[in-house]
């Protein structure tokens, strides 16, 4: 399928020119242009242009993912909201929730220059120089301001009220990712298999939930190819983008969900696996206290958040392992997802035994 076929099926020009001319004047007046520059699974990213300046679209595909419309308005919403406020992101211009105009609802933002992090080969690298040291290092601190400036919004003060449900957001995690690996079974008719370490980790995350924790805004997907980074050193982050895991509850799963693939500062001389080739960052507690210094915010049971992204992200990606099974996915790529999952859950317990 060729981009112009992929393009008449995303965007009408003339209907959308007529919005554009009613809703965002501001953002020119000349023939619009427009080209597709990314078509996920859950959102498309497409450029446009009236002779001016570029901004960016970002709608559902054609044939969109259940819940996907909603989605894309929260994440409208919230990068409305973070307007004025010191956390980096795409200025939103406005949204559409009439599909009439372009087949699905939709918003308009700002076009952000910078780098992210690239998944090659299930690793992410980053652009030189900031593949080496000293660069690297400023990274992850870099990211940490950012989700300093995030977790300090007063998010009722910036209308985000009923956006989330922080009131016992903690307690409903491991209800909410044990179901989703549950539903596999019956999704894939997959049989399910034994995951050594999965039961200590469940009861200890039950039995060991923060009572304190102060709700604000969560990204929901904090990882250097989520964000852009400006060209040149040192590490600065212009955006960070997709915001469709977005909610409202406690922000340091974000911190939790970032650091777990780091070194931790008790047994700095084992490398954890990652995305990330950590060996040059900081460890998980250093960050973690500069977390802190610009939060305000305890980090007393920081292991807990780091435990529970490790449960999250085993629950998350077991479904692969059930699409191999189910012939829906290629065996290989099973496989390498299974050492992933188990690796999640057995680390997790080891880190239980070891620290907690």
């Amino acid at each position: 399928m060729g981009l112009k076929h992929n393009l008449a099926e995303l965007i009408d020009i003339p209907k959308l020119t007529q919005w554009l001319d009613h809703n965002l004047p501001q953002l020119g007046d000349g023939p619009l242009q427009a080209e597709l520059l990314h078509g996920g699974y859950s959102n498309v990213v497409i450029s446009l242009n009236r002779g001016q300046q570029t901004w960016v679209m970002r709608r559902p595909p054609a044939v969109p993912p259940p819940g996907s419309e909603k989605t894309v308005l929260r994440e409208a919403r919230v990068l409305t909201a973070l307007a004025g406020t010191n956390v980096p992101h795409p200025k939103c211009y406005g949204s559409c929730e009439d599909p009439e105009v372009v087949g699905s609802p939709f918003y308009i933002m700002e076009k952000v220059a910078g780098w992210s992090g690239k998944v090659i080969e299930q690793k992410v690298h980053h652009q030189a120089p900031f593949d080496q040291m000293p660069y690297e290092y400023r990274i992850p601190f870099a990211v940490v301001d950012a989700l300093v400036a995030l977790a300090n919004v007063d998010y009722l003060a910036v209308g985000l009220d009923g956006f989330g449900k922080p009131d016992h957001y903690l307690e409903r995690q491991v209800d909410r990712w044990a179901s989703q690996l549950a539903s596999y079974k019956e999704r894939y008719h997959y049989a399910g298999r034994d995951l050594p370490g999965y039961a200590l980790v469940e009861r200890w995350l039950r039995d060991n939930v923060p009572k304190h924790a102060r709700p604000g805004i969560i990204h929901g997907d904090i990882g250097t190819p989520n964000m852009l980074f400006a060209d040149g050193p040192p590490a600065r982050l212009n955006a960070l983008v997709d915001w469709e895991l977005s909610t409202i509850g406690d922000p340091m799963t974000d911190m939790g969900w970032f650091c777990g693939g780091l070194r931790d500062e008790r047994a700095p001389q084992e490398i954890p696996y990652s995305v990330h080739d950590s060996r040059n960052w900081p460890t998980r507690q250093e960050l973690a206290r500069y977390y802190a210094a610009g939060t305000g915010r305890d980090i007393a049971q920081f292991d807990y958040y780091l435990i529970l992204s490790r449960f999250k992200a085993g629950c998350i990606m077991e479904y692969k392992v059930a699409q191999a099974a189910a012939g829906k996915m290629d065996k290989q790529t099973g496989e390498w997802f299974a050492r992933i999952v188990s690796d999640c859950f057995s680390s997790a317990a080891d880190h239980i035994r070891k620290y907690c």
